[in-house]
């Protein structure tokens, strides 16, 4: 099972922080700040700070993605480190 990991700095513009592949994996994502004026948000490429999934400070999100989907987030801060952890099967 191969393991990405990567720390990916979010601001308040949309990015991909987790890409597709042609099966199911499983995502961790880590809020690495802990000053409570850095928030994640987790969603689909229309996430918002209004709609997205919040991920506070020290926060940590497990979740597991399908074939063909992508996570993006965005924060309320210019620069809010993300860790990410994407543990992939193989084919």
């Amino acid at each position: 099972m191969p393991i990405e990991h990567r720390q990916v700095t979010v601001g308040t513009a949309v990015v991909e922080i987790v890409g597709h592949d042609n099966q199911p994996h499983e995502v961790h994502v880590h809020n690495n700040n802990t000053d409570n004026a850095h928030i994640l948000y987790l969603g689909g490429s229309a996430v918002s700070t209004a709609t997205g999934f919040r991920l506070g400070a020290n926060e940590t999100s497990t979740m597991n993605l399908g074939p063909e989907d992508r996570l993006f987030a965005v924060s309320n801060h210019s620069a809010t480190v993300a860790s990410v952890l994407d543990i992939r099967k193989q084919d």
